[in-house]
């Protein structure tokens, strides 16, 4: 496996809107999505176990992380409580007693690893990926299609947006799109571990040390 820290551009006009806005990237090399299937069931049920030790229903939606998200889903026009931030919606399930989400090895990864600190992350298909990603507004009129959506969507210029050079990669930081989706072949990925005002850059941080820990030992 590599590892190689991605930058992201923020926008200055989406930095002043949003003070402490910020995005924390890398490159995930060498994958093979068909190993490990046996070790996640097993960091599964750790991490399920921990969260439920963790977390109740009754308080989940005063914790400061849950709470930074659902400040910033306010902020740009979401109702947190009908679209929750994914890492809360996971916290959330598991306390629910509903099985895990399993979409492939990484996304399940990633997704053991945001439900454990809270963060929101996303990752993108390397190969779909081109040249310089950017965190900014959207443009009006430009279109997009979420992962699980039938038809486009045109965009209103208000939203704030993860990009390529090529294309709309999310509406940050709640629906990824379509054509840059990881699957079962990805080799190469880009994880994005979202921040939002009142996430500290630390925090950042331990979400990406938790992933590399948790895709090191199942992927290797």
């Amino acid at each position: 496996m590599q590892v190689e820290d991605v930058h992201v551009w923020v926008e200055p006009s989406l930095a002043e809107s949003f003070p402490g806005i910020s995005v924390l990237a890398f490159r995930l090399g060498g994958l093979d999505l068909s190993r490990g299937s046996g070790r996640i069931e097993q960091l599964i049920d750790e991490v399920v176990d921990e969260v439920r030790r963790s977390y109740s229903l009754e308080t989940l939606k005063d914790v400061p992380i849950f709470r930074a998200y659902r400040d910033f889903f306010w902020r740009i026009g979401i109702d947190p409580t009908k679209m929750r931030p994914s890492s809360e919606a996971l916290v959330r399930r598991i306390l629910l007693g509903r099985g895990f989400p399993r979409i492939n090895p990484l996304v399940d990864l990633y997704n053991l690893a945001s439900a454990k600190t809270g963060v929101t992350m996303a990752a993108y298909d390397d190969s779909k990926v081109f040249g310089q990603l950017s965190l900014t507004w959207s443009r009006r009129g430009e279109r997009f299609r979420g992962i699980g959506m039938e038809k486009e969507i045109v965009l209103e210029g208000r939203e704030v947006v993860l990009r390529d050079e090529a294309a709309v990669l999310s509406i940050y930081p709640y629906r990824d799109s379509e054509h840059s989706k990881t699957d079962s072949s990805t080799k190469s990925a880009i994880i994005v571990v979202c921040g939002v005002p009142g996430v500290a850059q630390s925090t950042l941080a331990e979400a990406k040390e938790t992933v590399l820990k948790y895709v090191g030992a199942v992927l290797g």
